[in-house]
Formats: structure tokens, C-alpha cells, sequence
């Protein structure tokens, strides 16, 4: 009888559609600061909601003002942390916790959405074990359901029409789904697979006749899922909003191809700015409203499960990473077994907000700039890889490197698949990163680019001898992994990599050597070359550079590659000189020319370092943008500063004496 009243008065306040309580809440594509809560509540949790109460969501509220606030509802282990008819709930309840959370969010205008494990569901596999997918031996999986089952109609989108109806809530963000997909080897998935392929014989493991077709129809079935889910859910209430956690990211590099609502996912609790640097530099070209969750603590994974929360600093400079790319941001603690939520931790996401609100000003609905495209080929990684989604570490490391000394090298960088680029001509530079394959549609995109003007760099050898005849090189040593010393102004950094000889064709400029490791009085080889190609011209470097850099960088890797762009890509329209130190971003909003400046100094991708409270100030900087006319104002936000400047053959020119962690130079 105790949940009877609070329903009641639920059920007057909405309609049985969830229809909001206050209209004055944000959808996602409008919020820019949330939070998130989740604890995996699991078969210990007797006494959910015990110490939740309203006071504790006001206090959080009176203090973080966030736009929206997700919170725990089912996690992986599969257990439901409020009283559900349609799930499985925790073994014991002192309160309707998520009930508490509905009310107060509702009544102060913030949004409510829900942590909710997709396909990772242990508990529901543990009471229906058919639902469960089956690995290649025959044995069914502990923790993942399969998406060609009846998990998704049986339990998933009745919870969540349970979830939107009874409790009014905004909409779900749904873990545990696209990196905890697994190929599913069930009689009744087996039977469609020879169905819709005409492939008899399934293979079972990599190199099996087959195997891509299979792996393709396993992304197909996971999508499908999705979309059935999505749309029962838009169905039975239109305002209930639904992201698949890191769908449509680089851990799932596609198009978007189902009505989710918008993109999201929690980047790596350890390297955290890496990560917020590559996943905005991708998502923010997918044409949906998106936001990054960053973790509040760091967790080394291991068996002593250590955490250790975050300063305000270190959570900031992560969060700069993601707003000066315009995405919305979330930062995420754990409730406690109960529900409730740790006090103390209040004051990181105090602080988190406000400088974030600081410069939400500048940095939300802003649009890019292109001018580098480093390209995530969705094709050439799905040919390699003999994963579903996620885990694409081996695969994308050379990228990761490539992308970090571009940025090093204060470039700017959006990181773009083949579907984002309908529009090609928009980039000065498109690079291809190592890949290995290429098809012919987009190689002739690539080409038909080039000969317009556009310009083109090919790194290391796989993706040079996709180039070969363009090129108008004759290979003379075949590409082998070997130690080589690659030199820039008399210095060389020794990297393991793949490499070949060279000799360049009639008219191709050769750019830099490499030697045999550190030996720069032994024979070299050519680094790199530049051939015209129509209007346009293509680079390529011989030997591979990102995986080593990403491995173990060194200044003359970001040098040389900084070097080899600067001949191909002259003009870049922004510069920033002072600091190695600093990520570039430009954007535009409105009238006005936005040069975002990220600090990226210190110990933030050693893994032995978990928290820290100090980023070392970087300066003073020198910001040169080319301009067809005199700016009006030039603007240092958000501090609201006015910077000296001057405009000179079409130049304009300013410096920044210091840089803490995120500052803007506004050009109006």
C-alpha cells in the first residue's frame, strides 16, 4: 500500500502517455549540462530507497543546476532498482527511490532520464536462458541477450513503456547495448542468416568462408533491434527520447540509420582527454544532438576495483574537450547500494557546472569550420576488424596517433567516415591514416577531390600502395616492420614501423629521410612525397607514423608530419603558436568567429596517475586567422576581456599572455 498514493498523484499529474509535468523542461537537443547516477543495483540490495529523499534531489539541484539528470534504474547485472511490474526487481525496497527522483525533477523543471542496461541483462538470462546469445561452441552467454530473440518485446520495451507511463519520465540511455552485442550462434539466427545470405555453411571464426557476411549480418541484426525498440517507444508516447550508448561513435563509425534521438557515450575513465578528443572530433559531424558522459573518478579496472575521485580541474579540462567542439556534457558518480548519492562529492560537480555555464554561451549551437579531415574509414575498419562494435583499439591506434600530433601541432582536426563527407570540398586536407583498404566508389571521391584542388595525404605504406599508379612511384625495397630513424632538422626519433624504399617518378617532390634506427651517417631512405594530381596534389609518407606515435611519441614525429602538412596545406586558417601544449578548435555562431584554446599539459594520459588537482598554465600564445576584412572586436571569453589586435594583409593577429584551461578568442 505504500507506493499507492505516490502513483496516484503521478497518474493525475501526467497522462498515462508520460506526458511532462512542467513544460519548461529541456529535450536533449537543447540541454548542454547534465549529470548521471547509476550503482548496477544486483541481489545485495534489500533496502533501495532508504536514504532517498526529497531534500537530497533539491540540495543537488539548489547547488548543480543541471539541465537534466539520468539516474539508475536497471544496470548490467539486470536488476531494476524501483518496484517494476515488468522487470526484475532488487531483492528489497525502504522507498521508491526513482519515484523520489521523478517528483522533484518535475516540480524544479529538470529533466529525468533513466540508465538502463540493453542487451547486457545477466538477471534476465538467468530466468529465461533462451534469450541469451550463443557463442560459436554451442554455449549460451552469461551476460549478453540476443538481438535476434524475444528479450527486446518480452522485457526491454514493456519496461520502458512501464518506465514512461507509470513514472513520467523524459527518456533512457541505454548501456551495456552496442559494445555488448555478440554474434549469436542460435538455431532459429543460424536459420535467418542462411535465409537473407543464402550462405549454408556458417562460419564460425575468423577466416571462415563467410565470416564478413556474417559479421555484417550480426551489425544488421543489433541495428534492427534498435529500431524496433526506438520506434515502440515513440509509439506509445512521441515525446520519450532514446540514445543507444555509443551508437553512431567511433566504437559504431555509420551513418545514422535508426531513430534514435541523440548520440552519447562515456568515454574512458582513465585517458580520459584522448578519448573526449577523438569521440567529439567524430560525433559532431553526425547530424544529431550529442553529449559525453566523463567520469567523475578514476577506475583502474582491476581486481581491486581502485576508484579515486576526480578534482574539478581534471574533470574540467575533460569537459572543455567536448563543449569546445559544441557537445553537451554529463559527468557521472555512483549512487550508493540504496540510491542515494555521496554529499561530499556535491562540490566537483559544483564546480564542473559552473565553468561550464561560463562559456555555454560560446560554445552551445555553434557550428565547425573544416579544415583537416582525418579519415575513419568505416569501410577499411570493418574489413579488418573481426569485432561487432567497440574494441577497435588495434585497429584505430594509428589513427589516435595521428590525431594527437595534429593537434600537437595546434591543427584542427574533425575526424570523418566516407558518409560525412557528401560535401568534400569543404576540407583544404583530407588524410588517409593507414588503412589497408579503400573502395573503388571512394577512391575515385578521393580523386575526383584531388584534381578539383583538393589535397591529399596518404600515410605509410598500406595506404600509399592504394595509391600507387597516382602516386608515380616505383617501390624499390618492399614494405617490411623494421627499426627506422626518422629525421627532422639534423634530430631522429627511432620508431618500429612498417616502411619501403622509394624511387620518385618524373616530377615528384621528395619531402624527408629515415635512416636505419639512429644511424643518420648509414644509408637513408625517402620519407615522404609530394605529387601533383590535376589541380590538386597527394602526399603520402612511406613509412607508418601512428601507432608508434600513439605508442611512444617523440617532437620529431609531430614535427615532421606538422612539416609535410605545412607544404601541402599552407594557408591554414587559424594558427597558434607558443605551446605544443594547446588543442585548437574554430567554430561559428552568428556573426562571430570562435577560436576555442584547450590546455591538454600534464599527467592526464598516465595511467598511474588517478587523480591530480593542477594543470600547468601554458603561454603566452600567439593567435594569427586570416580575415577578408578588419575585425570589429576581438574578444577573450569568457572572461569578457578585450584583446589588442592588429590586421595587416589580411591577417588579424593577437596574443594570449596565459592559458589556464579553456579560454575563447572571439572574433566579431
Amino acid at each position: 500500500m505504500k507506493f499507492i498514493l505516490p502513483l496516484l498523484f503521478v497518474i493525475v499529474a501526467c497522462s498515462l502517455r508520460g506526458q511532462t509535468i512542467n513544460p519548461a523542461r529541456l529535450d536533449r537537443a537543447h540541454s548542454f549540462f547534465g549529470l548521471h547516477f547509476d550503482f548496477h543495483a544486483g541481489p545485495d540490495c534489500k533496502e533501495v530507497g532508504k536514504n532517498v529523499d526529497e531534500a537530497m534531489v533539491n540540495h543537488l539541484i539548489d547547488l548543480v543546476h543541471p539541465d537534466f539528470i539520468q539516474v539508475d534504474c536497471k544496470g548490467h547485472p539486470g536488476y531494476s532498482s524501483y518496484p517494476t511490474k515488468a522487470g526484475n526487481p532488487v531483492p528489497g525496497f525502504a522507498k521508491d527511490q526513482l519515484r523520489i527522483w521523478r517528483t522533484v525533477t518535475a516540480s524544479r523543471g529538470v529533466s529525468l532520464y533513466l540508465h538502463y542496461s540493453g542487451v547486457w541483462d545477466s538477471r534476465a538470462i538467468e530466468l529465461h536462458p533462451w534469450w541469451a546469445a550463443v557463442g560459436a561452441d554451442g554455449i549460451r552467454s552469461k551476460n549478453s541477450t540476443s538481438v535476434f530473440g524475444n528479450y527486446a518485446d518480452s522485457l526491454l520495451i514493456p519496461q520502458l513503456k512501464e518506465l514512461s507511463s507509470v513514472y513520467g519520465v523524459d527518456g533512457v540511455w541505454v548501456d551495456g547495448d552496442c559494445w555488448a552485442h555478440q554474434t549469436d550462434y542460435a538455431p532459429a539466427t543460424l536459420d535467418l542468416f542462411r535465409k537473407v545470405s543464402g550462405i549454408q555453411d556458417v562460419p564460425r571464426k575468423a577466416g571462415d568462408p563467410g565470416w564478413r557476411e556474417f559479421l555484417q549480418f550480426s551489425r544488421d541484426g543489433f541495428k534492427a533491434y534498435v529500431t524496433k525498440y526506438t520506434n515502440a517507444l515513440h509509439t506509445f508516447n512521441p515525446k520519450f527520447q532514446v540514445a543507444s550508448n555509443w551508437a553512431f561513435s567511433t566504437l559504431m563509425p555509420e551513418q545514422v540509420s535508426i531513430p534514435v534521438d541523440f548520440i552519447s557515450g562515456d568515454f574512458s575513465a582513465l585517458n580520459s582527454v584522448n578519448s573526449a578528443r577523438l569521440e567529439s572530433r567524430f560525433i559532431r559531424n553526425q547530424g544529431k544532438p550529442w553529449d559525453l558522459m566523463a567520469w567523475g573518478f578514476s577506475w583502474m579496472g582491476n581486481e581491486e576495483g581502485t576508484q579515486c575521485v576526480k578534482s574539478p580541474i581534471q574533470i574540467e579540462r575533460e569537459l572543455a574537450s567536448v563543449i569546445s567542439l559544441g557537445g553537451g556534457v554529463q559527468i557521472y558518480l555512483q549512487q550508493k547500494r540504496d540510491g542515494s548519492i555521496h554529499n561530499w562529492m556535491i562540490p566537483l560537480l559544483t564546480e564542473a557546472a559552473k565553468f561550464c555555464r561560463e562559456r555555454q554561451p560560446w560554445c552551445q549551437g555553434v557550428s565547425g569550420i573544416p579544415q583537416i579531415g582525418l579519415i575513419l574509414s568505416q569501410e577499411a575498419l570493418y574489413a579488418k576488424t573481426n569485432r561487432l562494435f567497440g574494441g577497435f583499439d588495434k585497429e584505430l591506434t594509428p589513427l589516435k596517433g595521428i590525431l594527437q600530433n595534429l593537434l600537437s601541432s595546434q591543427y584542427v582536426v574533425d575526424v570523418v567516415a566516407e558518409h560525412q563527407l557528401r560535401d568534400i570540398n569543404k576540407y583544404p586536407l583530407l588524410i588517409y591514416p593507414e588503412w589497408e583498404t579503400i573502395t573503388p566508389d571512394f577512391k575515385k571521391k578521393l580523386l575526383d577531390y584531388v584534381s578539383q584542388g583538393g589535397k591529399l595525404l596518404l600515410i605509410g605504406p598500406n595506404s600509399s600502395q592504394l595509391f600507387r599508379e597516382e602516386l608515380n612511384v616505383a617501390v624499390n625495397s618492399p614494405a617490411a616492420l623494421k627499426n627506422n630513424g626518422l629525421e627532422y632538422h639534423q634530430w631522429i626519433a627511432e620508431l618500429m614501423s612498417l616502411s619501403q624504399g622509394v624511387v620518385p617518378g618524373q616530377g615528384v617532390k621528395s619531402f624527408g629521410k629515415y635512416y636505419q634506427a639512429n644511424n643518420m651517417e648509414g644509408p637513408s631512405e625517402i620519407a615522404a612525397t609530394i605529387t601533383k594530381y590535376g589541380k590538386g596534389e597527394i602526399a603520402a609518407t612511406h613509412l607508418e607514423m601512428g601507432k608508434a606515435s600513439a605508442i611512444r611519441s617523440a617532437p620529431v614525429m609531430r614535427d615532421f608530419l606538422a612539416a609535410l602538412v605545412r607544404e601541402i596545406f599552407p594557408l591554414p586558417l587559424v594558427t597558434v603558436s607558443g605551446s605544443h601544449q594547446v588543442d585548437v578548435t574554430l567554430n561559428r555562431k552568428g556573426e562571430s568567429l570562435i577560436v576555442n584554446l584547450v590546455n591538454v599539459s600534464g599527467s592526464h594520459d598516465n595511467d598511474k596517475v588517478l587523480a591530480f588537482d593542477e594543470v600547468p598554465m601554458v603561454g603566452p600564445l600567439q593567435i594569427r586567422m586570416r580575415l577578408s576584412v578588419q575585425p570589429k572586436k576581438v574578444m577573450l571569453q569568457p572572461e569578457n576581456i578585450p584583446l589588442k589586435f592588429g590586421y595587416q594583409d589580411g591577417t588579424m593577429s593577437c596574443d594570449l599572455p596565459i592559458l589556464k584551461i579553456h579560454e575563447m578568442v572571439v572574433v566579431d
